[in-house]
């Protein structure tokens, strides 16, 4: 493929404003302030807080229905009735016996949310909050902006995943700001915790399995209780657009189920539109800091409990610094829909018959998730100790000495902040306190993961999931740098040609459009050239004095995943016939074992990130995306390499070390 690359105008021009797009110029953005909501909890009884007089702005002013009539709605419609009589013939049983499996599966899902559960929590999160944070900031012009759309039409709440503190957290906010109390998809896992989940269930958790197989009726039950909920402004909906909680602070691939639910009724015109409203939550030291280390080495997650609840009791001792919340702007699906989609096409079949979506309507439900997830990336709130980790990170990879001269660690994390706020990252910096002393508080805040001896800044437990909060700032950049090094010449168009495939090969890594890669490709050129690290002209991407440092950075961000990559490709390499199932702990083992006896690569690894189970499932998906790998399904799901691809893809990875 040929690209027309505009990039020449930057030889001539001091202000590429006009040609690049104005998202792109996040570091002009502006975006609001923040006030903390505990400085008032800190000043008042939480008991009479929580026992406030509570009256928010509900849809249209409707007065919401009781939780039973909610539930006689959904059994009543009429694409539920169909469904119902679908599996009855199938089944062979009559219709009443599948209304019943019905309304148990809706018994299970459904929530009962209770203002008087609201309450308790209330009072009882704002000790812990209190408790363990020092401050917790809002955008309040976004919880106006807020208000107005849950009055306008109905709402979805969109909100980042990186703690099991999230949901929790989005309930207590709005309450404290009078506003409708939303009701929230939750997994399964959770309903288990004995009185803790009929607990969330009274706050407006509703439960669903985590995969639905090809079971109708189950997902007839969902899709309608979600929809019903929504087009009758019940309360806001909320869900995680990413379908589960990131371990690695990275944002996830979307999973489009319930976005694809939730715009059913505007596509349909059963609601003229729908509101969808990201929200990013920044936490400048997660509860599950620890957890989230062990888990980047493969270390399994621990199953949901009451009983783990209690034992960690214990983080009440702990200071967890603060928290940023960001309700980003609401989005409009009509407009999102505005010459994407043709809603005739919903007029042809009668709208209680369900239908599997268009390869339109999935194009477009695909490219509005990856938009959304990326605003909630746009909006993160980026604290100290994220730089710090990266410089601590790249020191470690780099040296065999152990631990980073506070000083030098310092100059470090000063000259990041500002390449950081040149690409347009929302970043925390106290400017007014002097920067050795922001990186002193921040290793302080951190001492469980790093230490000091003798004025040097030791890590002692992985701090990537930290690191791994600030990579949507770099990725782009990171991506040109990386193609820059391996590109055989300096010429435009062979380093697009390399920047093309690895942004190809981490599609699902990182959070990159789909059919955007000129796209990011110029965006990527354009921060280079702003910082002064790229000339470019007609034909020639060309490296500057001053260029060389961000460039030497910029591409050692991708190292942990090209060597991750290339450990994967090195393990498929050597194996024949092996099964999906048995990928994650066969690898493992590998990897384990040639850690022991150092005889993996020529270079030593580098990274404990070629550990994580989530980056080897990454680069599996990717090596059968790009032909390397297929899936031949057997009696088990053998899946074989195709050794002509393999050995391309294998030796192109290898040219990074």
């Amino acid at each position: 493929m040929h690209i027309k690359v505009k990039l020449a105008y930057f030889e001539n021009e001091n202000d590429n404003s006009s040609f690049f797009p104005h998202s792109w110029l996040n570091y002009k953005k502006k975006r609001d302030d923040f006030e903390d909501m505990l400085e008032e909890r800190r000043n008042s009884s939480d008991l009479r807080y929580a026992l406030k007089c509570y009256t928010p702005v509900l849809y249209k002013g409707l007065t919401p229905c009781k939780v039973s009539e909610l539930k006689q709605m959904v059994l009543q419609s009429d694409q539920l009735g169909y469904v119902i009589t679908q599996v009855s013939k199938e089944k062979g049983v009559t219709s009443d016996e599948v209304t019943g499996e019905a309304a148990a599966i809706l018994e299970e899902m459904a929530q009962r949310l209770q203002l008087s559960t609201v309450r308790f929590f209330a009072f009882t999160l704002s000790k812990v909050f209190k408790t363990l944070f020092r401050s917790i900031c809002i955008n309040e012009e976004g919880l106006q902006r807020l208000q107005q759309a849950i009055h306008n039409h109905p709402v979805v709440l969109l909100p980042s995943h990186r703690s099991y503190m999230d949901f929790l957290l989005m309930s207590y906010i709005l309450y404290t700001y009078d506003l409708a109390l939303p009701v929230i998809a939750a997994g399964m896992d959770f309903m288990g915790m004995k009185v803790v989940g009929e607990m969330l269930r009274m706050s407006g958790a509703f439960f669903i399995r985590r995969s639905f197989g090809g079971d109708k009726l189950y997902w007839a039950v969902f899709s309608e209780y979600v929809k019903i909920m929504l087009k009758n402004g019940y309360a806001p909906v909320e869900f995680f657009l990413e379908g589960t909680r990131s371990r690695t602070a990275k944002s996830l691939t979307p999973k489009l189920g319930l976005l694809n639910i939730v715009m059913d009724p505007f596509l349909k015109g059963e609601v003229f539109d729908i509101s969808l409203v990201p929200v990013s939550i920044s936490y400048e030291r997660t509860l599950e800091e620890a957890l989230y280390a062990r888990e980047l080495l493969g270390v399994p997650k621990p199953k949901e409990s009451t009983s783990g609840l209690f034992k960690a009791r214990k983080i009440l001792s702990e200071d967890y610094g603060s928290i940023h919340v960001y309700f980003g702007q609401p989005v409009s699906v009509r407009s999102l829909a505005e010459s994407r989609v043709n809603r005739s096409q919903f007029n042809l079949i009668p709208r209680h018959i369900p239908t599997r979506p268009s390869e339109e309507i999935l194009s477009f439900v695909n490219d509005s998730a990856y938009r959304l997830v990326r605003a909630q990336e746009e909006n993160m709130v980026l604290k100290p100790w994220v730089l710090l980790a990266f410089v601590l990170l790249q020191k470690q990879a780099a040296e065999e000495k152990q631990g980073t001269a506070l000083d030098e660690l310092t100059e470090q994390a000063v000259w990041l902040r500002d390449l950081s706020r040149q690409y347009g990252a929302f970043l925390h910096w106290p400017d007014h306190i002097p920067p050795s002393e922001v990186v002193s508080s921040s290793l302080s805040l951190h001492r469980g993961l790093v230490r000091i001896s003798e004025g040097r800044a030791v890590v002692i437990l992985s701090c990537a999931s930290y690191r791994n909060q600030a990579l949507n700032v770099f990725i782009r950049p990171a991506l040109l740098a990386s193609a820059i090094h391996t590109a055989a010449s300096n010429r435009k168009q062979e380093i697009y040609n390399s920047f093309s495939f690895l942004r190809n090969m981490f599609s699902n890594e990182f959070i990159l459009c789909p059919g955007a890669t000129v796209q990011d490709f110029e965006e990527a050129c354009y921060l280079l050239v702003k910082t002064g690290t790229l000339q470019i002209n007609q034909q020639e991407v060309l490296i500057t004095e001053r260029g060389h440092r961000t460039l030497a950075f910029l591409t050692s961000v991708l190292d942990p995943f090209l060597q991750g990559y290339q450990v994967v490709c090195r393990f498929l390499c050597e194996q024949d016939g092996l099964t999906e199932k048995q990928f994650i702990p066969a690898v493992r083992k590998f990897i384990i074992k040639h850690l022991l006896t150092g005889s993996l690569l020529k270079c030593r690894l580098r990274y404990t990130e070629v550990l994580s189970s989530d980056l080897q499932k990454n680069a599996l998906a990717a090596l059968i995306r790009l032909g390397a790998v297929q899936k031949i399904k057997g009696y088990v799901g053998f899946t074989h390499l195709h050794v002509h691809n393999k050995v391309e893809t294998t030796k192109l990875l290898f040219i990074y070390f």
